[in-house]
């Protein structure tokens, strides 16, 4: 309508960075703008002033896979720069003290300041290992377009939910969960209840236990009771549990999950993720106290979240590095990016890697592309051989993206050029993790963990070497079945995504 008249219209776009599908965008306004207006003439712009010539060729390498695009190349008249370095770890921890050292190291030698850094992620749960890290190495970050990790509704939430459970003496703690999820606690009967409790010099928690004694609360009387009553039982439950089945439980039990779902699907799936990074939390903390032959403990573990959890007070000067998810990096630039989590069901995700679409995987093809060009000089890419996800070790292989970068184009930092396989080998139980699981099994009263093949009496109607199928990861071969504390641990290899270790009463396979 706008150009009827004159047939004067210029419009300016890169197909190669449309990553908002999810929003609605439609990347067909680009590709197809020529069908629309036949006589239109097309400039292609592909100079690049702000990235090395090597990055470039990567980000090249990487989209030119993609089919639905139109055809170019960036180029710049910058230096060559320096290969892009890729560096991969047993584990995310071991990847987030990489690039925390990395920085330390180059703003002590005064090579860069903390400004010239960004370290770029999938999702928004991967922020948390970083963020424990800088708070541990004394550098100063911010989130972009998110809330640090522990800032985050949800992950209070539940954190509030263990404090209650643990001693009930934190009021502000109790008061943010009584009606979390809605109970019809209203808070005129909230504020009734801290009245008589400061009258009477007790704590919040333990004004609920004598409910008679405070008047005006009748009506509500029984969901306060109610809740008294869930508390009473995770605090009984919180003796014979390990802390993961305790942290599960509170989940299960209050129904959080279905009422973050009822809020709205898509701000629901991240905030279950933050709720799995914070069980992956819950499980290195217990692992890390039965290595050092220690019982792990909710006082423990709500102690050691203090200590990085209170980052209200980081002074935010203008040095910094930035933490963020690929889609909010869109626009931006940095002198040094780390590019963090380059593994198959990560990134690209898993929703990604089993879907049938070919333009989700174009899509994914993108983002990256997008990741990588935000590197003026220096690209890192860096991956996990195995990440804790909702509690449970995974087992990944290196990410299709960055097997598409040309190979001299990359610098393996004198590591292994096992990277570059196509399946990640299973690391071989061990004498010493043989003797961490006996002891954990003691310290829960539980059997030691024996391997074995289960049969439809021992309550699963599969075992191993039979093929199932799993609603997300599609179908593989069960490769290992171990008995742990109140489920079996199944192991799978997976024709798509590789190997799985995941708890049967959760993974709900399907023998075929």
């Amino acid at each position: 309508t706008l150009a009827r008249q004159y047939r004067n219209l210029c419009v300016v776009g890169d197909d190669d960075q449309s990553i908002y599908k999810f929003r609605g965008a439609n990347i067909r306004n680009i590709l197809d703008f020529e069908k629309v207006f036949p006589d239109a003439k097309v400039v292609k712009l592909e100079q690049n002033y702000r990235s090395t010539q090597n990055i470039l060729n990567a980000a090249n390498g990487v989209i030119a896979n993609n089919r639905g695009r139109k055809e170019k190349a960036l180029w710049t008249e910058n230096e060559q720069g320096e290969p892009i370095l890729f560096q991969q770890f047993q584990n995310g921890y071991e990847e987030a003290e990489y690039v925390s050292g990395e920085i330390s190291k180059k703003v002590r030698k005064g090579e860069a300041e903390y400004q010239d850094f960004a370290v770029l992620y999938r999702t928004n749960a991967q922020s948390r290992l970083f963020e424990e890290k800088f708070l541990y190495a004394n550098i100063p970050y911010k989130i972009v377009g998110g809330v640090n990790f522990y800032s985050r509704k949800e992950i209070k939430d539940i954190l509030a939910y263990l404090k209650t459970i643990d001693n009930g003496k934190d009021d502000l703690a109790v008061r943010r969960i009584i009606n979390v999820p809605k109970r019809g606690i209203g808070l005129t009967t909230i504020n009734r209840i801290q009245e008589s409790a400061a009258s009477r010099g007790i704590g919040f928690y333990d004004a609920l236990l004598g409910l008679d004694l405070i008047p005006g609360v009748a009506r509500g009387a029984a969901k306060l009771e109610g809740f008294v009553a869930l508390i009473e039982y995770f605090k009984g439950v919180a003796e014979t549990l390990s802390l993961s089945d305790l942290l599960q439980e509170v989940i299960d039990k209050t129904g959080y999950i279905e009422s973050l779902e009822a809020e709205g699907k898509e701000e629901a799936e991240t905030r279950i993720e933050n709720i799995d990074e914070l069980r992956s939390k819950v499980a290195v903390y217990e692992e890390s106290r039965l290595d050092q032959d220690e019982k792990p403990t909710l006082s423990g573990f709500l102690e050691e979240v203090a200590l990085v959890a209170d980052i209200d007070s980081l002074d935010e000067e203008q040095d910094y590095v930035v933490l963020m998810t690929l889609h909010s990096a869109k626009g931006l630039e940095f002198p040094h990016v780390y590019l963090a989590g380059m593994e198959d069901g990560l990134f690209p995700s898993y929703m990604t890697v089993t879907s049938d679409d070919r333009e989700d995987m174009e899509e994914e093809r993108r983002l990256c592309y997008v990741g990588i060009t935000r590197a003026e000089q220096k690209l890192t890419m860096t991956s996990a051989m195995r990440r804790m996800v909702r509690g449970e070790t995974q087992y990944n292989k290196v990410s299709r993206f960055m097997k598409e970068i040309p190979l001299e184009l990359l610098d393996n930092g004198n590591r292994s050029s096992k990277m570059f396989e196509e399946r990640q080998e299973i690391p071989k139980q061990t004498a010493y993790t043989q003797a961490k699981q006996t002891f954990k099994a003691k310290a829960f009263s539980a059997a030691a963990p024996k391997q074995f093949a289960v049969s439809k009496e021992k309550g699963l109607d599969y075992g191993v070497g039979d093929r199932v199928r799993h609603m997300k990861f599609g179908e593989g071969i069960v490769t290992q079945i171990t008995e742990g504390g109140r489920d079996f641990e199944v192991t799978v290899e997976f024709d798509t995504v590789g190997v799985k270790k995941m708890f049967a009463g959760f993974a709900r396979l399907i023998k075929l």
